[in-house]
């Protein structure tokens, strides 16, 4: 460990370093989000910046870009004081950032997206050509290869990513801060991410690479900062440290991400069954089967994980056994209710009979962002009696009972840790983690009973490492109490970590189903592929 204000460890040699920020100072408000940073960056390297959500990492890189200025401090790019008061004029020293959040217009073409505000000139066709010639140098130089012709709403999320690196490189960027690149990528498309970054770094370019994942901080980085409440508590080469090192210094004490103990093996073992789905089906419009025939059961006491690459029925299966789609064809059978797809059962039924529904992406289906913290806690569950009475003494009939939403979210948050303890605060204004315990609180909270079935997409994604053992406890503890969780993670580290029993699909289908205990990357990497289950031994 270091003092906040000691000079980093990890010392340049040779030439100057590529960044240099000293003594940097950032409040806002009543929240010092900077507390006398020093970062030193080393030319030509891949420079890991962790820390839990809220700990001042993305403040630090948004002034090294010129989003914000700092309240006091220094910095240096290549050896030369700088003054940084916007993007412009970062971009106009080499620094380029790709957000976790893609900055990219859906409607405009890949080519178009990169010329967009840097065109060479005013005649568009020429301008077009010009870049298209840079950017096809630069692709085969790379190996950043993006259909500059496709719209960037036709791209799958990988090349949209290339697309975001590629227009930093042809805007001359030599110094690439990448903030969370592989939150919504599939374990092929981060390999293929981290080919690129190292290429990357042995043509000269130094790369800043935010993010939570420690495994990717230490196959990736030469070096890594961890920053906690606004400071630098550690600054180490990869070499001489740890991922327990590494996730001790982010939360200041141990963590524990491990696997559960299997329920087999934690008592009685599953229980009856609570959710039941047959021979689901559905194709989408332009007549892709999304499902085929999925049949599963989630039993009392019990997590299930569903595991595969992205995009093969997961994300569907949620949204069927949640009412938010109706199937083509399958059955589904719980709570002493059957549903065929002539009467599917609706969110308010699926609320009804306790199924919760955590969806994968907190800011489209989880949150109505500019919300104020009660209001998104109490989303889908609004009409219940305790808010919206219709009857009895004191009914407000077509009211809201906003007291009580206040109320029942300060619990939630209480409950749930989420960070800071204000019902009034926009839902944007808090952090990835902290919203998806928001999300979660009100799923297990808001009916005043613990769900008897909870579906979870991606329950960790973009969320530090606190908050993973935190979410992960609470699905612990919801099994524990007899309830059913259905968790689907692109994390094959979090599937093993949290599940009864692993059900991987490919291709919209059910391609294999194993017990924990028979469960390695490998043999869910070949059910993942469509290659099938290992034989077992005779």
């Amino acid at each position: 460990m270091m003092s906040p204000a000691a000079a980093p460890a990890v010392l340049m040699q040779g030439a100057a370093p590529a960044v240099l920020m000293r003594g940097i100072d950032k409040r806002f408000g009543a929240v010092h989000a900077n507390r006398q940073v020093n970062l030193q960056v080393r030319a030509g390297t891949v420079h890991g910046i962790v820390g839990e959500n809220g700990a001042g990492k993305s403040t630090l890189m948004s002034i090294l870009y010129g989003f914000y200025q700092a309240d006091s401090g220094e910095i240096e790019i290549e050896g030369r004081a700088v003054r940084i008061p916007g993007s412009r004029e970062a971009i106009a020293l080499g620094i380029g950032m790709v957000h976790q959040h893609f900055m990219l217009v859906d409607t405009l073409s890949a080519l178009d997206n990169v010329m967009l505000g840097a065109e060479p000139g005013w005649r568009l066709s020429a301008a077009r050509a010009e870049v298209r010639t840079g950017l096809d140098a630069l692709m085969r130089d790379t190996g950043l290869r993006v259909d500059l012709d496709a719209l960037v709403q036709d791209l799958p999320v990988g090349e949209r990513q290339r697309l975001e690196i590629l227009k930093a490189l042809f805007r001359g960027a030599r110094i690439l801060i990448l903030d969370e690149p592989t939150a919504v990528l599939t374990p092929q498309e981060t390999e293929a991410l981290f080919v690129t970054l190292r290429q990357l770094r042995a043509r000269g370019t130094t790369i800043l690479l935010i993010t939570h994942k420690l495994k990717e901080i230490m196959a990736l980085c030469d070096a890594v900062t961890v920053m906690r409440a606004g400071q630098v508590v550690l600054d180490t080469l990869i070499a001489d440290t740890s991922i327990d090192g590494l996730a001790e210094a982010m939360v200041g004490r141990r963590v524990n991400l491990g696997r559960s103990t299997p329920v087999g093996q934690a008592g009685s073992g599953p229980g009856p069954v609570l959710l039941e789905a047959s021979g689901l089906g559905w194709t989408d419009a332009l007549g892709v089967a999304r499902l085929a025939d999925v049949s599963l059961q989630l039993r009392a006491g019990e997590i299930v994980g569903i595991a595969g690459v992205s995009g093969n029925g997961q994300s569907e299966l949620l949204d069927v056994l949640s009412g938010l789609l109706v199937p083509g064809r399958g059955r589904l059978d719980v709570g002493g209710q059957s549903f065929t797809p002539e009467r599917w059962i609706s969110t308010r039924q699926a609320r009804d009979l306790r199924i919760a529904h955590v969806p994968e992406d907190r800011h489209r289906r989880g949150l109505v962002l500019p919300f104020e913290a009660w209001e998104s806690a109490a989303l889908g569950y609004q009409g219940r009696q305790r808010y919206s009475p219709t009857q009895g003494a004191g009914a407000l009939l077509g009211w809201m009972r906003q007291r009580l939403m206040r109320q029942d979210c300060a619990e939630m948050m209480e409950r749930y840790d989420v960070r800071p303890r204000n019902p009034g605060l926009r839902s944007s204004k808090f952090s990835g983690g902290n919203q998806q315990k928001l999300v979660l609180a009100r799923e297990a909270f808001a009916t005043g009973r613990e769900p008897l079935v909870l579906l979870v997409g991606q329950p960790t994604r973009g969320v530090d490492i606190g908050a993973i053992e935190f979410i992960h406890g609470r699905l612990r503890a919801m099994r524990d109490a007899g309830g059913a969780v259905l968790v689907v993670s692109s994390e094959l580290d979090e599937v093993l970590a949290l599940a009864d029993r692993v059900i991987v699909m490919n291709a919209g289908r059910v391609s294999g189903e194993l017990p924990i205990d028979q469960c390695s990357e490998s043999a869910l990497g070949r059910l993942m592929g469509g290659a099938g289950a290992e034989p077992l031994a005779a």
